[in-house]
């Protein structure tokens, strides 16, 4: 797993994930960007940045429909405006309005207090958990795993639970490894190892060793 990451970082150099100012705007761009491209998540964040509703009790003040408007661009806008105004009442009630206490607090019961907020799938959860809240948690996206299976390491129909364990089991337990790793998995997944495969010119095909890859 290492040899594929430093092959990566070597072709496509650091990645620097999450952009995001603080905590709360990283974890509020986590649910921006769900079934969506991130330039349009970027709009609904710097239209929220643009009227200062970035802070729990802002944008919990704001009313459903107003929020709605704001996040327009991240598409289906009422739908994400209920999971912010949940996720947003969650850090408000349970953290104070301080989403830095994710840092700290034991990961396995707070990982499943987020999965029990509405809206929130694994994918979603993990995202926060890395990249706002610094904790040791790869998020195994679509991306991850159709490189990881095309290349023999997990099977095609492996879940998002098992292949984020498997992860976690084979990497040092390092939040800065699994961000950059994450981001660079989607990198190759955007440029070759797409629904259709680009395996020529890719730098990971010397670890398919005149293999085909598999399906995925």
């Amino acid at each position: 797993m290492l040899r594929l990451y430093e092959a990566l970082r070597g072709r496509f150099g650091p990645q620097g994930w999450w952009p995001g100012r603080s905590a709360y705007e990283i974890a509020v761009g986590a649910v921006l960007t769900q079934h969506t491209a991130w330039g349009n998540a970027a709009r609904a964040l710097a239209a929220l940045r643009a009227r200062r509703l970035l802070a729990p009790a802002r944008l919990d003040a704001l009313d459903h429909a107003s929020l709605a408007g704001v996040i327009r661009s991240a598409g289906t806008q009422r739908v994400k405006a209920r999971r912010l105004h949940s996720l947003t009442r969650w850090i408000l009630e349970r953290l104070g309005g301080r989403p830095g206490l994710m840092r700290s607090m034991p990961l396995g019961p707070l990982r499943a207090e987020l999965l029990k907020i509405p809206g929130l799938g694994p994918e979603t959860a993990d995202a926060i958990l890395l990249y706002a809240s610094g904790r040791p948690v790869f998020v195994a996206d679509a991306y991850a795993r159709r490189v990881l299976a095309r290349h023999r390491l997990i099977s095609g129909g492996a879940s998002y639970e098992d292949v984020r364990r498997w992860l976690e089991a084979h990497l040092p337990s390092d939040p800065e490894l699994f961000s950059e790793f994450h981001a660079l998995l989607v990198a190759v997944g955007k440029s070759n190892c797409r629904a259709l495969p680009r395996c020529e010119g890719c730098v990971l095909r010397f670890d398919l060793r005149g293999r085909r890859p598999a399906s995925y």
